[in-house]
């Protein structure tokens, strides 16, 4: 008979991992993927249904098998995809440090002005477009090493008609003699007139650049904040999911199709060459059950859990997984 006990999966320090609120989220997602008529909605919400874990002798949980949707919006998705970016990036940048040591990072925040649902598509391949463009300047060429950049979109709700915020973070690793002197150093007017030349625009965007400390603590402009921030959700959950059902809708099916097809994070130079010399899966399309944390390693397993989500307690107070244990 199956052991009815809620599923509590934690990492190696305590923290118990959100697979019961992602998956609420994943859940509301695909109800409004269905009152929207999206085929895929059905398979939205059947994404992480059943979980198995494998567990070592000191309760150490690591996801072995389940299904997810891959959807841009999906919760469960988004939560695993994020922490995968995170750590492949995190592995890149150590070795990037390893191998040129005098190199000096760079945290590059491009914006342009709100936009609607309508043009937000257009607007992102422009952006797209403009950062190339910005990478063959001159000034810069010459002095950069290699990149990742992301895209964000947030959402403001208070307009008449939901109005997003669309962005771009770009870490940048320049060489060491970009500090020394004029011929080199761009400053923060700079990349604003090169951003807003790349983009053709008619006023003076708002950009922010801030050296990078390559340590690995997690204090503001630190090399590890700045992956993080890099590597972070692309659309966040509380942004589409704000119980005003009439704008939800509205909001998921503009992101829906100004996202179809894009990407959200992309690699260039020398991050681009150690990205392949270590091997690493393409997040976007790949496995969202290995996410490369070390803290999902477990020791010697002696046993299997298979978590199935209980679809008739699925409200916020009692929904729960339900758990079969047995010893391997």
């Amino acid at each position: 008979m199956a052991d009815r006990k809620v599923l509590v999966d934690r990492l190696q320090s305590g923290k118990v991992r959100p697979w019961r609120e992602h998956k609420l989220e994943n859940l509301q997602y695909g109800d409004y993927l269905q009152m929207l008529h999206y085929k895929k909605a059905h398979r939205v919400k059947e994404c992480g249904e059943v979980l198995r874990f494998v567990e070592d002798k000191n309760g150490h949980k690591k996801l072995a098998q389940t299904w997810f949707c891959h959807s841009r919006l999906c919760s469960l998705c988004n939560w695993r995809r994020s922490m995968k970016q995170s750590n492949q990036l995190t592995q890149i940048l150590t070795e990037i440090v390893k191998q040129r040591k005098t190199g000096r990072f760079l945290f590059l925040t491009l914006t342009v002005k709100n936009t609607t649902g309508d043009l937000l598509k257009s607007e992102l391949r422009q952006m797209g477009r403009a950062i190339a463009k910005i990478f063959q300047y001159k000034k810069v060429a010459k002095n950069l090493l290699g990149y990742v950049r992301s895209t964000e979109v947030t959402i403001n709700h208070e307009a008449d008609q939901p109005m997003y915020h669309h962005h771009m973070h770009v870490l940048l690793f320049m060489k060491s003699s970009y500090f020394t002197g004029t011929d080199n150093y761009i400053s923060q007017a700079e990349w604003t007139r090169y951003w807003q030349r790349a983009m053709k625009l008619a006023y003076a965007p708002v950009v922010n650049v801030e050296a990078v400390k390559p340590n690995v603590k997690r204090q503001k402009n630190s090399l590890l904040a700045s992956a993080q921030e890099t590597a972070k959700y692309q659309v966040k959950s509380k942004d589409i999911l704000t119980n005003n059902q009439e704008q939800d809708l509205q909001v998921i099916d503009d992101l829906e199709q100004a996202l179809a097809g894009s990407r959200q994070i992309s690699y260039g130079g020398l991050l681009k060459e150690i990205r392949k010399q270590l091997q690493l899966e393409d997040v976007e399309n790949g496995d969202l059950i290995n996410t490369d944390s070390g803290d999902q390693e477990t020791d010697q397993v002696v046993r299997e859990i298979v978590a199935k989500w209980d679809y008739q307690r699925k409200n916020g107070s009692v929904a729960k997984f339900e758990n079969q244990t047995r010893p391997l």
